[in-house]
């Protein structure tokens, strides 16, 4: 695509957690200018991620970098502060413009923000460029100019936008600029610096996780072939595989959110009779964006209540009973069988996402910010808004909220998703020869049944931890209390 000389200015183009080739609107503006290319990646301080997410944002990285080098060039990967180092390799490049996809968190919009001021200061050209969401945060605003509180009323908006931008195609070819003796330097120092890794018991995340834009656009065929139709029936199944599994893809960037809504469009107009799964399957495409929206305008999203009646709730700070849950040892077969699933592959599916978060937040009454803090270190697709706004969703703490007295039953959810226990017997196999009628309610199998399959209640797999008629009780006697709707009454 390029044909411009290499001695030409280079553009710089920056990558965070937008680890593709293929509508990356940064990278196709860079090769638009005719002039040579720098990709960079900065392993920023304050970005860095540890646990799961950083180690699968580290393999999106080498992904990329893979295929930059069968492009016929390499990935620039430097250590240091984005808003200092950039102005730097600006210096060594004798670059004369700078180009990045937008971020949207705080800690991205402050550097981004900074680097763009430094770098105008200089007479550098810098582009930011929308490439991870379906609209800016800003697009979808009620009439009167302000941010949606309501997700119902946000996605009506959002759909009579219409469909997202087009997707811009991957570079034919790349001209790379060549690295100065400095720039070496700086990546020889940047490789040195270990890099992130799978936390404890997580080894099974390697094989369920292949990591490569390809494989990004194998999990969309997939879907869009065999379960898009199913969705809205299936999808709430955690013992069927039908649900897209595109949640790391899109967080990392391996894969566009505008990628997967025009393939979902293209199959809605070759067979209509989807349309409706589809479309819900969408609107879980405009959660994403919604999420974003909330971390763009409400920044404390990942560590306070936006509904402030709850910095008032009297949430239990029990130890035993958090690390009971974290290592899916409740006593409830459908908590610990996503907990067990979610520690050693780094997912979980969405529905029991919900359940352990409302036994997390109601029956054990656990602040959800721990929650939120071990998803994020356990979740390959950790998310800095969607896991907190989800939690806070599940907690009744945010603005769109499921309502405190809303309470998952966790038998209930049990029997009804994972009627014969597929699900259960996968990641608890310590049941997995009761009889399904038996599987979600264990310690109501009498004694002799234990024995002959080896079933030792309290030893092999504990007891419940908590009465759930009497937890339920307790959180809503607790939220009724709250100093603020004592006031209200």
């Amino acid at each position: 695509m390029s044909t411009q000389s290499p001695s030409a200015p280079p553009v710089l183009v920056l990558f965070r957690d937008d680890f593709r080739l293929t509508d990356n609107p940064a990278l196709h503006m860079a090769c638009t200018t005719g002039q040579p290319v720098v990709c960079v990646y900065v392993q920023d301080p304050a970005t860095r991620r540890e646990g799961a997410i950083g180690w699968w944002l580290d393999q999106s990285r080498r992904a990329l970098a893979e295929a930059l080098t069968a492009q016929g060039g390499e990935l620039l990967t430097v250590e240091g502060n984005t808003p200092d180092i950039i102005p730097e390799l600006v210096t060594l490049f004798k670059a004369d413009t700078v180009l990045w996809n937008r971020r949207y968190d705080p800690v991205g919009k402050e550097q981004d923000t900074a680097l763009k001021t430094t770098l105008g200061l200089r007479q550098i050209t810098t582009h930011s460029l929308s490439g991870r969401l379906l609209h800016e945060p800003w697009a979808v605003q009620t009439g009167s100019g302000q941010p949606y509180k309501v997700f119902t009323a946000w996605w009506r908006a959002a759909r009579e936008l219409g469909a997202p931008g087009r997707c811009v195609p991957a570079p034919s070819s790349l001209t790379f600029a060549a690295w100065p003796a400095a720039v070496k330097a700086l990546a020889t120092k940047a490789a040195a610096i270990p890099a992130p890794t799978l936390p404890e018991g997580a080894a099974d995340a390697a094989m369920d996780w292949p990591c490569t834009e390809a494989d990004a656009q194998d999990f969309l065929k997939d879907f869009v072939d065999d379960n898009v139709a199913r969705y809205s029936t299936e999808r709430d199944r955690p013992d069927k595989d039908t649900t897209s599994r595109l949640s790391p893809y899109l967080r990392a960037g391996l894969i566009s959110a505008r990628q997967v809504w025009h393939s979902v469009e293209a199959a809605i107009e070759k067979n209509g009779a989807i349309s409706e799964n589809a479309w819900t399957f969408l609107s879980e495409l405009g959660w994403r964006d919604f999420a974003y929206m909330q971390l763009f305008y409400q920044p404390t999203l990942p560590t306070e209540n936006l509904r402030s009646e709850f910095n008032d709730m009297p949430w239990h700070d029990d130890a035993a009973l958090l690390k009971a849950w974290q290592h899916g040892q409740t006593g409830y077969p459908l908590v610990d069988a996503g907990m067990r699933q979610l520690y050693q592959t780094g997912w979980m599916h969405n529905r029991v996402r919900m359940v352990v978060a409302s036994f997390l937040t109601k029956h054990l009454l656990t602040d959800w910010r721990k929650g939120e803090a071990w998803f994020h270190q356990r979740l390959v697709d950790a998310d800095p808004a969607q896991n907190a706004m989800n939690w806070q969703w599940c907690a009744g703490t945010g603005i769109d909220a499921s309502p405190w007295f809303r309470i998952f039953n966790p038998i209930g959810q049990s029997e009804k998703f994972d009627p014969s226990g597929a699900y259960i017997r996968t990641w608890v196999p310590e049941l997995r020869h009761l009889p399904d009628k038996l599987i979600h309610t264990p310690w109501k199998a009498d004694a002799a049944l234990c024995r002959q399959i080896g079933l030792h209640l309290g030893t092999t797999y504990p007891h419940p931890i908590v009465e759930l008629k009497a937890a339920r009780t307790i959180a809503l006697e607790s939220y009724k209390n709250l100093p603020a709707r004592q006031k209200d009454e």
